[in-house]
């Protein structure tokens, strides 16, 4: 995939900080840079993708009775299995 070059402004101490963390890695700034962005994107879906689970649960709250039946039931299964 072809890549683009952007420009974004930083302060000096994260470029610093960014110096000294890419070297200590043995990686280009840039591929540091690259490697920090996909993780933070990755981060971001992570807790937008709990929030819905969140607010899913709030609208649909389990029954206690349905949840300490599906533990015992699980309890039993998983007690059968070969580990």
């Amino acid at each position: 995939m072809a890549k683009k070059i952007i420009q974004v402004p930083m302060d000096e101490h994260l470029i610093d900080t960014l110096n000294v963390s890419s070297k200590k890695r043995g990686q280009a700034r840039a591929e540091f840079i690259r490697l920090a962005c996909q993780q933070y994107i990755k981060q971001v879906e992570y807790e937008q993708m709990d929030e819905v689970y969140r607010k899913g649960y709030e609208r649909l709250p389990e029954e206690p009775l349905l949840a300490e039946s599906q533990t015992a039931l699980a309890g039993q299964v998983l007690n059968e299995e070969s580990w």
